[in-house]
């Protein structure tokens, strides 16, 4: 699994014209799954977003979590992620996960952030064509590799 994740002040997503979600500050999460990801991805990536260490404290320094701030979170999924641009410039998804094993370890994933979370945790539509609005708070934007654990 990949997470791409971006501090906001704020961030929604709209379908077909209509606001699905929105939050306030916290963290938009851009989520991709491959086909060799299992629940133990899930667990792992889970547990880092919960507890990194990206919200300012007294002094400013980022040195607060989501789950000590109370930090909203919007997860949205998304496939092109797992692009592979390596040849040609067309992008490949060969890697991304078919939907039939990627909607259960996304929902999973969803479901372990909401249990752990101290602030809402609100989602997009997985498949759905969305419109993804946010204000990039710092910026911070940070990636993270279930596969490639660093």
């Amino acid at each position: 699994m990949r997470i791409l994740i971006q501090r906001v002040r704020e961030a929604s997503v709209d379908i077909g014209g209509e606001r699905h979600s929105a939050i306030g500050a916290g963290m938009l999460v851009l989520t991709g799954i491959e086909e060799a990801d299992t629940d133990t991805d899930v667990e792992w990536l889970c547990g880092k977003l919960l507890k990194l260490r990206i919200f300012d404290d007294e002094a400013g320094v980022m040195n607060r979590s989501a789950e000590e701030t109370g930090a909203d979170i919007l997860i949205v999924s998304q496939f092109t992620l797992h692009a592979s641009t390596r040849k040609g410039n067309r992008p490949s998804y060969i890697r991304a996960a078919r939907p039939e094993k990627a909607v259960p370890l996304y929902e999973s994933f969803v479901a372990a952030v909401r249990q752990g979370a101290t602030g809402r945790v609100e989602t997009g539509v997985f498949g759905a064509d969305m419109q993804v609005a946010l204000v990039n708070d710092g910026p911070v934007t940070i990636w993270i590799d279930s596969q490639n654990r660093e």
